[in-house]
């Protein structure tokens, strides 16, 4: 099938699972958790053959900037649905969707420079494959963080708008918060590991800062971690920290290769 095609297929499909989740939260429709599996399963399979035409080429797997950024969205969309399943993630579609269609855009229409992994490299696959993962998760934890300092703000205020009717209670929100920093800390661990074992140079020229960047976030998640079992750290200063560490993430991540593909056009 045509990447055309697949693209305007998945674009599709995530504009209208976006609109139906906007809808819901509004009180104007019922979201019913059959449809909007199903809706994110097809968009899902669309973005994974867009992923299997851009990103998996013959001579290897291309990690450049935008590729990286489709592959990034897949697993979150892949995680989202996945946890939807089990826990009150529905509210995170309505900022899910858009980024997986952004990426899709931003990745049919730029160019940068491949930054290509040979198959054959299965430690260093292994490395990106949880490194990825990592951010991933992490991606989600920045918008559950961001939705429960709104919805923390608003019980403050005694305003009972749309996004407090809509949303599970506070302290399912903060406790599936705190389970994406877990999951997303051992990950994060098991990908310096993996880079410390399969990475001749860790700090090499072009993964010093990307190297510190990560470890800084680790430290700030751990220290989220130790303030919430030790202090009882909640509601905004869980969101704060959450941020700080997902934005030094980013940085480690987005902003190596910002700087390289971008600004530099190098490629590999």
């Amino acid at each position: 099938m045509g990447t055309l095609i697949l693209a305007v297929t998945a674009l599709f499909l995530y504009s209208v699972g976006t609109a139906l989740q906007a809808l819901h939260l509004r009180g104007r429709v019922h979201s019913n958790l059959a449809i909007t599996t199903l809706i994110g399963i097809l968009a899902l399979v669309g973005h994974g053959l867009l992923i299997a035409q851009t990103v998996h080429l013959d001579d290897g797997f291309d990690f450049s900037f935008f590729k990286s950024s489709v592959l990034i969205s897949w697993l979150i969309v892949f995680l989202l649905l996945g946890l939807n399943l089990r826990k009150p993630v529905q509210s995170l579609f309505v900022v899910a969707y858009p980024i997986a269609a952004l990426t899709i855009v931003m990745a049919l229409i730029t160019h940068t420079p491949s930054r290509l992994v040979p198959e054959e490299s299965f430690g260093m696959l292994s490395h990106i494959a949880l490194s990825i993962t990592a951010y991933s998760l992490f991606s989600l934890a920045a918008i559950q963080a961001v939705i429960l300092w709104l919805q923390n703000r608003q019980l403050k205020r005694n305003y009972n708008g749309l996004l407090v009717r809509n949303l599970p209670p506070l302290q399912t929100m903060e406790s599936l918060l705190f389970e994406m920093v877990w999951a997303g800390v051992v990950l994060l661990i098991l990908a310096i590991v993996t880079g410390a074992l399969f990475i001749e140079d860790l700090f090499a020229q072009d993964l010093a800062h990307k190297t510190v960047f990560s470890l800084l976030s680790l430290l700030v998640f751990v220290g989220l971690l130790v303030g919430r079992y030790t202090k009882g750290w909640r509601g905004i200063t869980a969101s704060r920290w959450t941020l700080a560490g997902c934005a030094l993430l980013m940085l480690a991540f987005y902003g190596s290769k910002f700087v390289l593909e971008l600004v530099f056009h190098r490629g590999l």
